[in-house]
């Protein structure tokens, strides 16, 4: 009897930290182990991402799984229809709406797992992530190794010269470094 009006728990999980520490793989592995179980699962990314793949989520490592690529958080609503699980890459990229999307997939029963960056290259909070992070069940920091001095790193150091906020690139234009030598690098020591 208890199980026939039990209700669909939703929820929200968060993978965030710097470039290169693992996020997309993190959220590629929680995708995969849905699909084995059998669930209906939905990826998303925002249609700017096109470093590896128009039409797939790819980690650093070349992991990759088949993913719908959007230009605005609301469009996932018509995509998410009768799935159980959703998730979605680089919601940094997203504008502040994909709270509001997150929170009504979870509501309705769907569970939601989001990756994306955490901080931009200035060390400041990362569009909606903030946001993201704390309406979430769950929020897993993942950490990348510092290339400088082998701590770990949580920053997203840029190596090319721009002010733009968003700046697509990989290993050529970013290094992940650790608090030590992003501030070194930043000239704040």
């Amino acid at each position: 009897m208890f199980l026939e009006n039990a209700k669909k728990a939703g929820w929200i999980e968060v993978i965030c930290g710097s470039m290169f520490s693992g996020k997309t793989e993190e959220l590629i592995r929680r995708l995969k182990r849905a699909k084995f179980a059998n669930l209906k699962v939905e990826i998303f990314k925002p249609k700017i991402d096109v470093r590896y793949s128009e039409e797939e989520v790819v980690s650093h490592d070349s992991n990759h799984i088949r993913s719908t690529p959007v230009d605005s958080a609301s469009s996932i609503l018509l995509y998410a229809s009768d799935v159980d699980v959703v998730g979605i890459d680089e919601a940094q990229f997203f504008d502040p709406s994909i709270v509001d999307v997150c929170q009504q997939l979870a509501d309705n029963g769907i569970r939601v797992i989001v990756a994306g960056l955490d901080m931009d290259y200035l060390g400041k909070p990362f569009g909606p992530m903030p946001q993201l992070i704390s309406v979430a069940e769950f929020v897993t920091k993942v950490h990348a190794i510092c290339v400088r001095c082998g701590n770990l790193a949580n920053h997203s150091h840029r190596l090319t010269k721009s002010d733009k906020l968003v700046v697509l690139g990989e290993k050529d234009s970013y290094e992940p470094i650790c608090r030590h030598c992003f501030n070194e690098a930043m000239g704040k020591k």
